[in-house]
């Protein structure tokens, strides 16, 4: 346990990253609110039920005799400092929080240290993407990438691509679509009559607007979804997004439908959100490439969770079916 010397921080089979103060169970840290729900005690007195995590793991929490006055107020996603007692609970640590603030920069402190992020900073993901934008010949699919990737860059440098499935992690938005790109210029030499430039601006753009889609806090963790997500999503959004860019450019109209067409259609089937089918050899490359990483994410992030020689639990969004781990092979991709 980095950071803990003691052993016995433990919460549904993973550790947290706390430091030990003294022998008695007091520990402190940082750690990112999973979950909180404020709940009457039976002698009136309000308290929050709290599940806490970081990259090592998670542990239930309980702040007792909770007032929001002097303790102030805390959310699902806050990034917080905390200091408690650990103790048993039913066969499970719990910690019993003495102190609880707001992580603040005196701290120094990273969140990306603390929450599940993609293996490559988001800067260096963005930075393979301008520099492989740049080196494009088409001027007009150079210009709305570009654009679009600087109006959202503040954005796309955290954002997950999923509120709870594939890449639902901090910069996972640039892990899955960086991803997606290398896969495009693999596909791209086995088919060398394949439009390289259109495929990879449609693969950078497909997901572009998840930037509005989803409510986000600093941990790049989403928690829900944003009215305009709700009501339009990102799918419909992502093709608007790329007819107002393409208008104030003045780029060729053809490829911004072509570019439209490739958001709109990359979910595949109408059952599963697009808007339409693809109807052209990249918008169907695109698909299926969209659907192979996200499945290749969802079912090496399910079998990490599991010992070699067990099943993972049903995954509901891969046909419910469990997998099998039969090696020690782990999440790791190789994208830039």
């Amino acid at each position: 346990m980095k950071g803990c010397t003691r052993k016995g921080l433990f919460c549904a089979g993973v550790f947290m990253n706390f430091t030990e103060l003294n022998n008695n169970g007091l520990v402190e840290g940082f750690a990112v609110i999973k979950q909180c729900d404020k709940k009457m005690a039976k002698n009136g007195n309000a308290y929050l039920d709290l599940v806490l995590s970081d990259k090592d793991g998670e542990i239930f929490a309980k702040l007792w005799d909770y007032n929001e006055v002097s303790h102030g107020k805390y959310e699902n996603d806050m990034f917080i400092k905390v200091r408690g007692t650990i103790s048993q609970y039913n066969g499970h640590d719990q910690l019993r929080v003495e102190r609880i603030r707001p992580v603040t920069d005196g701290d120094n402190v990273n969140v990306a240290d603390y929450v599940k992020s993609a293996d490559y900073s988001g800067e260096d993901m963005y930075n393979f993407l301008i520099s492989t934008v740049n080196a494009f010949k088409d001027e007009d699919l150079k210009k709305i990438v570009t654009y679009l990737l600087e109006n959202n860059k503040e954005k796309i440098l955290y954002f997950p691509a999923a509120f709870r499935l594939h890449h639902a992690i901090r910069c996972g938005l640039l892990m899955h679509t960086s991803s997606i790109v290398k896969l495009c210029e693999a596909i791209c030499k086995v088919y060398p009559f394949v439009n390289r430039e259109l495929l990879i601006s449609g693969a950078i753009l497909h997901d572009i607007a998840k930037t509005v889609e989803f409510d986000v806090r600093d941990t790049g963790i989403a928690s829900g979804y944003t009215v305009e997500g709700n009501l339009i999503g990102h799918l419909v959004k992502g093709a608007m997004m790329i007819a107002d860019a393409a208008k104030v450019l003045g780029t060729d109209s053809e490829k911004s439908l072509l570019l439209q067409h490739m958001v709109l259609s990359h979910h595949g089937e109408p059952d599963f959100g697009a808007a339409v089918r693809p109807l052209f050899l990249e918008a169907e490359l695109l698909s299926q490439l969209d659907l192979m990483d996200a499945r290749v994410y969802e079912i090496m992030d399910a079998v990490s969770g599991v010992n070699k020689g067990e099943f993972t639990n049903r995954l509901w969004a891969l046909e419910d079916r469990k997998f099998y781990k039969y090696n020690d092979a782990t999440l790791k991709v190789d994208i830039l």
